[in-house]
Parts: structure tokens; sequence; C-alpha cells
């Protein structure tokens, strides 16, 4: 059985272009609830894998979907459906049984996937005793914080 990969991506465009791409993803998401498999939009090979799998957003959040896919994130798929679309787009994902965390962005048609690697994940140390996750001398109750913390670092150390 596959670990599922935690993905939340958010679209930027023109109003009518988002509203286009809101429908593709309802389009899927009824597909997926009657066919119960992951879903591709129609103009992208079903070779290479990159299904969406139980896909929502929030009333309201037009642009934005949340969705699971299996064992890693589906960038590449992302980076399609923003190039049919000509958008932009902010992809966050994790998967940590497999320890994969990061953002991957595409504006003016580049494309910059930064992540944590074996050594950012090292940086943090859990206590059994506490039950408590400890970073640069600070406890914390979750990794996530961390985790975040980290991501963040990484991505303002690329930039220019």
């Amino acid at each position: 059985m596959a670990n599922w990969c935690s993905n939340t991506v958010v679209f930027e465009g023109k109003p009518e272009t988002i509203t286009a791409i809101q429908e593709l993803f309802q389009s899927m998401k009824e597909k997926e609830e009657k066919t119960e498999e992951g879903q591709l939009p129609e103009f992208i090979s079903k070779d290479n894998g990159g299904y969406f799998f139980n896909i929502y957003w929030n009333e309201g959040d037009e642009g934005q979907f949340q969705y699971e896919t299996k064992w890693s994130p589906n960038i590449e798929i992302i980076q399609k459906i923003a190039e049919h679309y000509e958008v932009n787009f902010t992809h966050d994902y994790e998967e940590m049984g497999n320890l994969v965390y990061g953002r991957a962005t595409f504006y003016d048609k580049l494309l910059t996937d930064i992540y944590l690697e074996d050594v950012d994940f090292e940086q943090c140390e859990f206590d059994e005793e506490t039950d408590t996750y400890h970073f640069e001398g600070n406890a914390y109750e979750s990794d996530y914080e961390i985790l975040e913390n980290l991501l963040e670092r990484k991505i303002k150390n690329q930039q220019p």
C-alpha cells in the first residue's frame, strides 16, 4: 500500500482562468467519487502517474486545492496544468513516512523545487521521555513547526 503525500497547490492568474482550473478540479473530484480511482486532467498522458486522490478545497478558496498523491508530489503534472492554462503556482507537499517535505513554485515559466534533505531532518531530535521535539535549544510539541522553519530558511537562502 502506498504512503500518501499531502499536497496543497495555489494557482495564480486571471480570474477567468482560475475559474476554468476550478472547474477542472471539480470535474476530477466528481470522476474520482464515481470511479473510486485517482484522476488526471484529460489533456495529460496517463502513462506517468501523478494521479490526484481525495481532492478538496475550502469554500471561497479560489484556485487553492488540497489532494493526495501516492508516495511523492506530482509537481510535473501541476506544471503541465499551469503551462496549459498559462498560470503560476505554489505547491506545498509532505509525506513524512519517506521524509518528503518541500515547496515547488512556478513563476514566469520557471520551476523551482526546494525541499528538505536528510541532513535537515537530522537537526530535529525527538525526546521520548517528554514526548517533545528539540531544535536549536527549544522544545516543540510537533515537528511540523520545525520543518516549516527549516524550509523557510532554505527558501530565503535560494533567493537572489
